[in-house]
């Protein structure tokens, strides 16, 4: 195929090493001549990186660039041109006047699509002549690493156009998705539920955010925290994105934006590219995920009692600490000098102290979610007394013999703690995503696994706890905050009623008019 790349900046020259890579034939053009110069010297420097790991050989390097054809004039005829790609500024009416110069010199059976991010591809189609030939092709850089490309479709696509853009995708070895031309399409939504949550619970004081990303991190096992992958991307981009897509969603609750960033963007606190966001970056300044945590300090030999708000979450914390030799008392009630520790299910300590009677001085939140690395979390009330805290802390850290320590992170009491709220408000936006077919179920866990490096796509992690436990943590934190952002999708309440998994499409009416219905768990 030949394929015709408008913009050669690091958008534009990555997709044309992808496809040249993957044998089509590329024309690399931009308005600025020096720009696809750049381009092409950029492409070779990695062609050779890859011929020096012994990941190519210097006679494919050789036809790769023999493939990569630098235009002078983005606006020459093409009549051999099967596929353009724009991959210009995200301004619809730079993409409008790209796309009009196009079709005046290339085939009518060439077919357009657009890079774009942001802007809808209905609206940009709807400035061409043909708006039929248009479709959103939305990739990830580094293009040639990032294995994920959304197809997005406008209200007016020729119905063959995303079909054969998938193949050609995946012929050149990347996986594609098929999303509906909605604000900020699957990934960049999808990754909403992450950052907004993390920044509701910096406005409520519940951590700081080296704390949420510790968590995220150990409990969760995210890669990165919410707050070092703003600080990677930069927080004047991921408060635009939060706020297009909330408007765009005509200002759902789950979507909320926080009053945090306008402030902080305007201060040009914007993450690594201007030295300071959430942290700070030097030379001399550790990377937040090396920053030094507070050393434990309590006695780890204070008598802890587990009380019995979640039976199966309590006995196992019951039998991992008295495993590591921590002094557990038995009985219905804690003696006068024990810590008190309360799994949390998305309700909150101090509803504990209020119906059982637990003294709050001493009483404290444990999180019993199933952590991917050795990191508990105490969360503390305003009633607690800070020595009895400390040696809370101290017994979470035990490990039993031969094992690693545990490292404990200390945060304010919350409905449902720090990585609870994390989870359910993406398991919570993938379930919104699914429940308006927007996408369907396997492609959002594909797409955000692969887009967000999360461990699991969210509808299968939200299986990995049960689609009925989940509903009980939405709904516990829904009726504990009244904040209807914790407000249970009808997908995942159905689900959890019908005992079926939040990955499966399910049936639907129109599979119940064909001959052959599919059955529950079915495409729908």
């Amino acid at each position: 195929m030949r394929i015709r790349i408008v913009g050669a900046g690091a958008m534009g020259r990555g997709i044309a090493q992808w496809a040249a890579s993957a044998g089509h034939t590329v024309e690399l053009c931009d308005a600025r001549p020096e720009a696809v110069t750049a381009a092409v010297d950029f492409v070779r420097s990695m062609l050779e990186r890859a011929v020096d790991k012994g990941r190519m050989s210097a006679g494919d390097r050789a036809s790769v660039l023999e493939r990569l054809v630098p235009l002078d004039d983005p606006w020459a005829a093409g009549p051999d041109v099967e596929l353009v790609v724009e991959a210009v500024r995200e301004d619809l009416d730079t993409k409008a006047e790209v796309f009009g110069k196009l079709e005046q010199v290339l085939p009518p059976t060439a077919v357009f699509a657009t890079n774009t991010s942001s802007l809808s591809v209905t609206r940009i189609a709807a400035t061409l002549d043909d708006p039929s030939r248009l479709v959103g092709l939305h990739f990830f850089n580094p293009v040639p690493l990032m294995r994920i490309v959304e197809v997005v479709p406008g209200a007016a696509t020729r119905p063959d156009i995303p079909p054969a853009l998938t193949a050609l995708v995946e012929g050149c070895g990347h996986r594609a998705v098929t999303v509906a031309d909605t604000p900020g399409f699957l990934v960049n939504h999808a990754g909403r539920g992450l950052v907004t949550e993390a920044l509701a619970l910096l406005e409520e004081s519940v951590a700081e955010p080296v704390d949420v990303d510790r968590i995220a991190r150990d409990v969760l096992g995210l890669r990165m925290g919410p707050f070092e992958l703003m600080d990677l991307t930069g927080l004047d981009v991921t408060a635009a994105v939060i706020d297009s897509i909330w408007e765009g969603f005509r200002h759902e609750d789950r979507l909320r934006p926080s009053y945090l960033t306008p402030n902080r963007v305007t201060a040009g606190l914007h993450g690594r590219k201007t030295g300071r966001g959430w942290y700070a970056y030097g030379p001399d300044v550790p990377v937040p995920a090396a920053v030094a945590e507070p050393p434990v300090t309590g006695d780890a030999d204070r008598p802890v009692f587990v009380a019995e708000t979640d039976a199966p979450s309590a006995a196992g914390l019951r039998e991992a600490l008295a495993a590591a030799g921590a002094r557990v008392e038995a009985g219905p009630e804690p003696s006068g000098d024990a810590v008190v520790l309360v799994p949390v299910w998305g309700t909150t300590v101090a509803s504990a102290v209020a119906a059982l009677g637990l003294p709050a001085a001493r009483t404290f939140g444990t999180d019993p979610l199933p952590a991917a690395g050795r990191r508990r979390v105490l969360a503390v009330t305003p009633a607690a007394d800070p020595a009895a805290a400390q040696d809370a802390r101290a017994v979470l850290a035990r490990a039993a013999d031969g094992e690693e320590p545990y490292a404990v992170s200390v945060v304010r009491d919350t409905a449902g703690s720090v990585a609870q709220r994390l989870l359910a408000s993406v398991v919570s936006v993938a379930s919104s995503i699914a429940e308006r077919s927007l996408a369907a179920p396997a492609d959002i866990d594909l797409a955000v696994r692969t887009g967000l490096g999360y461990p699991v796509g969210p509808l299968a992690w939200g299986d990995r706890i049960g689609a009925a436990r989940m509903l009980e943590l939405q709904r516990n934190l829904h009726a504990t905050t009244g904040d209807p952002r914790h407000r249970p999708t009808r997908w995942l309440t159905e689900r959890a009623q019908l005992g079926l998994p939040l990955t499966a499409p399910g049936t639907s009416p129109a599979g119940c008019t064909t001959s052959s219905p599919g059955g529950p768990g079915s495409p729908a």
